[in-house]
């Protein structure tokens, strides 16, 4: 008959539904297998009851249809009319289908008990939470939220199920769940009283013995380190083991200049943000075709000198890497790491700064001291603060990280606000040195540009000097030569390192048509005693008038395409000339060829130098934040802290000197720190005040150099109403404290002074002609500009 056709069928799909539903839940790993299987199990069980529910409540529905159709069936009324259509039997359900069904209804509900039964064992027993949930009680009076619970609990009744990491810590949508997540893994409140008595609590693992830093004497171990499977990777072992004798050597020497001195073995993260699938790696397919080479010059570099300076290193590329050494939780990164964070520091560039962000949830914030950004071109505290940088529109898709300005390292010291973090340039030897000078071809010149737009648009110049020199290219192409490079030019395409040093080595001039900016060839170039020839650029490019800088956290106006070069080296090793002055650009050409020059590398860009940098930063640049964001200005035995000297009518260390013409500078003689630290020299008081041009700063001007760091009470230095009027004669009819990266300053007309509000805005970088900007000056060591003379 029909109608028991129909309930048996309904029967059997709804035992078919719950096989499906179920069986999955009953083959699975049990729970505790892996973080993955943890979340697929939790999540897993809280849709098992529901669809154990919905069952029971169907065949509910179904039992009840099923009497009214019995009932029905005894109506004389029902089959009046009917019989001859509708036979009475085919109505008659079978005598024990009502029965069968009441027997399915009661085992679906047996089942949904026995199921939620084990479901809730597995979870009390479960490793996926922290601790036990044995005996989880809210007790009288606890079930409705403390006040400090009251808003996150709130958020996560309505959102515990948005991120499966919170399944992974233990939460079921229970309020106890919420109490205990809220208390012991976000730590909005401290630990609940009841679970100390009732729950063992996790001790997180013992801290790793700390071992002292020991130089090392192979590389082999390294270049292990760095795996393989990307060209850009090949590309950095290439460098490491080409220049592996001059690290060894330079490690020997630093070793002997520190005299044993004890250091702590560090444990450092290197991960490669730009070199990850999902920051799309375009420099690894490019790397054989000419691409931008610097950013990978300068990790080979840091690699080499980590690991030589003996501390423990890992090494990633991967996001799956990544996640995996932080100790992330599965999820979308809205939960803490499930462990405190196993790395003393951890080098990334800003691709991997957005991923550890992403994935840290809140632990990023909490660890974000330990990070240090490779940063090419720098960023101002301007563009880092991010409320302010939102409010003055100063924001970038590179900044607005509230890091220590110091926490980002670039690859030349382009301001005092950032350290300086570099990379090295082979060194020579005597005899390498007297071979160049005895084979140098005074009329050949190489061009600094493999990529074919390079070219485009500098035939007129290139015609004055193909007139004098013979002009070489390394431009890359496959089949055919790139219509650029006009065919007076002997185009070698892409060579390998070793043979582009070979080139550099017999040609007089190296010439650059304006970009790339601030690379490390020039360098190169300079050091195999070649003259580099650059493009001034008037106005200088800036942020505000060039595509290349639009976008970029900085302001910072370059006025010719090395400015290290020009500003460090200078001439006889660099010309800066107006390449649209044809008069000009010829003249430097012919006294160039005259000029003899030897080759000539910067300290601060050989190994040892890169070396010692290196070291200094990771002995000083220490310290975690408490309290405040960046901690209390710390007071050494038998010193006092500047916000304890009161009334105090001088520094405590001696006289301030003053310059010619009345101007005071405070001299700032420590290494830039992120962090406070309990190490370093109380520093010896002046101020001076930016300029436009940096070859004009009163800084250099002394033989000093500009220092942003707050440390030692910047704040209570060139940042006080009794320092102005005190120590530097400078008359304030009104002080104001604001938060502006220009402060502070003195508007010495009208007898103005503007005092700066929020630490992480101390800056060096920027210039305003309204203002006599105050900003700290420190020695430095020769040849190593981003140390002070006693800071090694």
């Amino acid at each position: 008959p029909f109608c028991r056709i129909f309930v048996l069928g309904i029967g059997f799909f709804t035992l078919c539904f719950l096989m499906t539903s179920l069986g999955g839940q009953f083959s699975a790993k049990r729970l505790g297998d892996s973080p993955f299987t943890i979340r697929t199990e939790v999540m897993g069980a809280l849709e098992s009851r529901g669809v154990l529910r919905r069952m029971s409540d169907m065949l509910e529905v179904l039992m009840k249809r099923m009497d009214i159709l019995a009932r029905l069936e005894n109506s004389t009324d029902f089959h009046k009319g009917d019989e001859a259509r509708f036979p009475r039997d085919r109505f008659q359900p079978a005598a024990g289908l009502m029965e069968r069904i009441q027997a399915i209804a009661q085992n679906v509900s047996d089942i949904a008990i026995k199921v939620d039964q084990i479901l809730r064992n597995s979870l009390l027993n479960g490793k996926g939470g922290r601790g036990s949930w044995q005996g989880c009680r809210v007790p009288p009076g606890r079930r409705m939220n403390p006040p400090c619970l009251f808003a996150p609990s709130q958020w996560m009744r309505a959102r515990w199920t948005s991120d499966p990491c919170y399944a992974f810590f233990g939460v079921d949508g229970t309020e106890c769940s919420f109490l205990i997540y809220l208390s012991e893994v976000e730590w909005f409140c401290p630990p609940l009283p009841w679970r100390n008595r009732t729950a063992a609590l996790l001790s997180p693992p013992p801290p790793l013995p700390r071992v002292q830093a020991a130089f090392r004497s192979d590389l082999a171990r390294l270049l292990e380190l760095i795996g393989t499977g990307k060209e850009s990777l090949s590309f950095m072992k290439k460098r490491i083991r080409h220049l592996a004798q001059q690290w060894l050597r330079a490690a020997r020497r630093l070793e002997q200049k520190l005299k044993g001195r004890q250091r702590d073995q560090k444990h450092i993260l290197i991960h490669i943000g730009f070199l990850t699938e999902e920051s799309g790696d375009v420099f690894s397919p490019r790397v054989l075709k000419g691409g931008p080479l610097g950013e990978m010059v300068q990790w080979a570099d840091i690699l080499a000198a980590l690991f030589l300076l003996g501390h423990s290193l890992r090494v990633t590329v991967s996001l799956k890497e990544l996640q995996s050494h932080l100790g992330v939780p599965p999820g979308r990164g809205n939960c803490p790491l499930t462990s405190p964070l196993p790395f003393d520091l951890i080098y990334t560039d800003y691709h991997g700064l957005q991923q550890m962000k992403q994935h840290m949830g809140l632990s990023f914030k909490k660890y974000r001291c330990r990070v240090r950004v490779i940063d090419t071109f720098g960023t101002e505290p301007a563009y880092n603060h991010e409320e302010y940088a939102t409010l003055r529109g100063y924001r970038t898709n590179w900044g607005y990280w509230n890091l220590q300005p110091t926490q980002f390292m670039t690859m030349f010291p382009h301001t005092p606000d950032n350290s300086f973090m570099g990379f090295v340039s082979e060194e020579l030897n005597k005899t390498e040195r007297q071979f160049i000078k005895s084979n140098k071809v005074s009329s050949m010149a190489v061009v600094y540009g493999k990529e074919a737009s390079i070219w485009k648009g500098k035939e007129k110049f290139l015609a004055i000097l193909n007139k004098y020199m013979e002009i070489h290219g390394t431009v890359y192409y496959e089949t055919q030569r790139p219509p650029e490079v006009p065919a007076f030019v002997k185009n070698h395409g892409l060579l390998p390192q070793h043979e582009f040093q070979q080139l550099l080595r017999k040609a007089k001039l190296f010439i650059g048509f304006g970009f790339p900016y601030e690379g490390p060839a020039p360098l190169e170039a300079i050091a195999n005693g070649c003259v580099f020839l650059q493009a001034r650029f008037n106005p200088p490019h800036s942020s505000l008038n060039h595509e290349f800088f639009r976008g970029k956290p900085t302001s910072r106006e370059v006025s010719s395409q090395h400015p290290y070069a020009e500003d460090f080296i200078g001439k006889p090793h660099v010309w800066t000339v107006d390449y649209n002055n044809s008069e000009e650009f010829e003249a430097a050409i012919k006294t160039i060829m005259r000029t003899q020059v030897d080759p000539y590398l910067p300290y601060e860009y050989t190994c040892e130098g890169m070396l010692e940098r290196i070291h200094a930063y990771i002995q000083h640049q220490v310290g975690e934040h408490a309290g405040s964001p960046w901690g209390s200005i710390p007071v050494l035995p038998g010193e006092r802290s500047w916000s304890s000297l009161g009334e105090h009518p001088g520094p405590p260390w001696g006289t301030i000197p003053v310059l010619p013409g009345g101007a005071s500078l405070f001299s700032w003689p420590a290494i830039p720190r992120v962090c406070p630290c309990a190490s370093g020299k109380p520093p010896l008081p002046q101020c001076s005040s930016p300029a436009r041009d940096p070859r004009s700063q009163p800084c250099a001007a002394h033989g000093l150099t500009a220092e942003s760091t707050r440390r030692w009470g910047l704040g209570e230095i060139c940042h006080q109403p009794k320092t102005l009027g005190g120590w530097l004669s400078i008359t304030c009819d009104s002080t104001e404290y604001e938060m502006n990266h220009l402060y502070p300053a003195v508007a010495e007309h009208v007898h103005e002074c503007y005092l700066q509000k929020e630490p992480l805005l101390f800056s060096c970088a920027g210039y305003n002609t309204k203002y006599r900007r105050l900003c700290p000056c420190r020695d430095y060591r020769k040849g190593q500009v981003a140390l002070c003379r006693d800071c090694l």
